[in-house]
């Protein structure tokens, strides 16, 4: 698995586990921000690098603060 791999697979299992600490489905995270469930879907399976309005449309949609969604996750080693 190369660095980038590691990098978005690491992001999509901390995003699923920001969105269900919400209680929300991907379809309820999608519509908050505004956001095609396709899209979500592929972000949760690391399959999508991320543009940084997306990072900003999924913050809102989890209604927290980006920072929340940037620092508390983890870059691989």
């Amino acid at each position: 698995m190369s660095n980038k791999e590691k990098i978005l697979a690491r992001f999509a299992a901390h995003l699923t586990k920001l969105r269900q600490e919400k209680g929300l489905s991907i379809h309820q995270l999608a519509a908050a921000a505004g956001l095609e469930y396709s899209q979500v879907q592929r972000i949760e399976k690391g399959k999508v690098n991320l543009a940084f309005t997306t990072l900003v449309a999924l913050a809102q949609g989890l209604d927290i603060d980006l920072n929340v969604l940037l620092t508390e996750y983890k870059i691989p080693r």
